[in-house]
Formats: structure tokens, sequence, C-alpha cells
């Protein structure tokens, strides 16, 4: 992602902060920043190597502090099966994902849809049961790998 873009969703982000009353500190917009920047899914720990660049004192406490933060504002999504994290694709609202994960190359696509979501919520409801989010990760290889 270019300089520009990047610049672009950090102050997106920060502007729904500002309206959420949440406060966007620099090590999260560092994190965030680079989240913006790469390329498919990144680890924590990864993650905390190239925020030491900006700030040499960052612990491991403070790249999963920051993650939850982002979380939470529905920034980034938690890639559960190789624990790591990707930026969101449209984080202005929240919304149901199914993550397409290259087991190849690594790539990590975002979809939406809705049928998936309206099927399994209906499925839930008729269990008694109340989905809060839904994240489904599918993995297989994506057209270049293929």
């Amino acid at each position: 992602m270019n300089t520009q873009e990047t610049q672009r969703l950090v102050n997106k982000a920060e502007q729904l902060c500002e309206q959420r009353g949440a406060r966007l500190t620099p090590a999260r917009r560092e994190v965030f920043e680079i989240l913006a920047e790469q390329e498919g899914a990144i680890g924590a720990y990864d993650l905390l190597d190239k925020l030491k660049a900006a700030v040499p004192n960052a612990k491991p406490p403070t790249i999963y502090r920051a993650l939850d933060f982002l979380q939470e504002q529905g920034f980034v999504h938690k890639i559960t099966s190789s624990n790591s994290y990707v930026l969101c694709s449209h984080f202005d609202h929240q919304h149901p994902v199914q993550m397409l994960i290259c087991e190849r190359c690594g790539s990590v696509q975002e979809i939406q849809s809705d049928g998936v979501y309206d099927a399994l919520k209906k499925q839930a409801e008729g269990q008694g049961f109340l989905v809060a989010s839904q994240t489904i990760e599918a993995h297989g290889l994506c057209k270049d790998c293929r």
C-alpha cells in the first residue's frame, strides 16, 4: 500500500476514534500504520519487531494492548488459525467477516457474504443462541497460487 493510501486510512481511523471518544495513541497509530502497509496477515511478534523501529522500548504488552484496542474499534481482524492480524478493509462499520486465507503464500482476502451470515444467524437463533460477532476462516489457494 502506498504512503498516501496509508495516510488516508490513518485519517479515517482518527476521525472514527474522535467520534467514538476513543484515543488513538502514538503506539496504537504506529501499529495501525504497520498493519495498513502489510501485505496479508502478520503475527504479534513480527509487528513488535517492526514497531521497535519507531518505538525502541516497545514490549509485548505494548503490541497486545494496541491490537486489543484496534480490534475493539473494528480496525483489525484476528486470524485465529495463524494467530495473526490483518487490517479490516472496511472498518467504518461492524460487519460479519469471512476470510479467504491462502495456505501457500499467506495472502488474506476479506469478503462479506450476508447470505452466509444470515444462514448462521438463523440456525443459531433456532438453537436459542444469539450471535454477537462472526468471523469465518476458509483455507485454500488464491488465484495466483493455483
